[in-house]
């Protein structure tokens, strides 16, 4: 399928959220792994997610901004419950508010795989990190925060060929990162790999009763998506800071 720059961005904005403006769900699941030198992986969490998002067109610059907030829970590797604590250390789990992307025109990569169209968007990221080492110094290894974020995105390319604003998909999502600040690890050397999997839901009560209820004991308004926009996108390292200001 041989689409041009804007209609490859307008084709994912379709898959990823919907057009007309409709919050849209996003449910996964999966495993992290740790890993060190010398050391074989293994698996130290289950996970499980949800991201609620809806799309507004970006009439500046012709593309589009997506407004979101997601939630997700590290789990006991084998009876997948979630955690509270783990090794001595209390389970941070993931309230990113906002987590908000502005899609200026770009040719989004994109992968005819028989029926299914794949977009696949890679992620290196290196920034100054926001847990500075000698302010962290058993939460932080380094001062740059890196890691490697590796989206695929899968929606059957006939539904790309109609009209609706919003068109059935499935995901997967890799993430390498450094080990996460409550683990405590410090200078430890090695990281996570994170390996998940989900897809676009009918409606938010789709997602498992657990994590529907988890987020309505805790954070309620990460059901809806955010009603406006707002800077700087939260992660799991600055929600770390403001729980531990220093």
């Amino acid at each position: 399928m041989v689409m041009s720059p804007a209609e490859s961005l307008t084709a994912f904005a379709r898959v990823r959220a919907s057009l007309d403006g409709r919050e849209v769900v996003y449910g996964w699941s999966g495993d992290v792994y740790a890993w060190g030198p010398g050391e074989p992986y293994r698996k130290v969490f289950g996970f499980e997610g949800v991201n609620v998002s809806r799309v507004e067109g970006d009439h500046g610059s012709g593309g589009y901004r997506m407004l979101s907030r997601e939630a997700a829970f590290y789990l006991d590797p084998v009876s997948r419950e979630i955690l509270e604590d783990w090794e001595g250390q209390p389970v941070v789990h993931v309230w990113n508010d906002p987590v908000n992307q502005h899609w200026r025109p770009f040719p989004v990569p994109h992968t005819l795989l028989g029926d299914q169209v794949c977009f696949s968007l890679e992620i290196p990221l290196a920034y100054p990190s926001p847990l500075p080492v000698a302010d962290y110094p058993e939460n932080s290894a380094d001062d740059t925060y890196r890691a490697l974020e590796m989206f695929q995105f899968f929606a059957p390319a006939e539904a790309l060929t109609t009209d609706a604003p919003s068109v059935p998909a499935t995901m997967s999502w890799t993430r390498m990162s450094p080990w996460l600040p409550w683990m405590a690890k410090g200078p430890t050397p090695g990281g996570l790999v994170f390996q998940c999997r989900g897809r676009k839901l009918a409606s938010y009560t789709e997602l498992p009763a657990r994590t529907r209820a988890h987020i309505a004991a805790h954070h309620p308004e990460y059901a809806t998506a955010p009603a406006k926009w707002t800077e700087p996108n939260e992660s799991s390292w600055t929600y770390f800071r403001r729980l531990n200001p220093r």
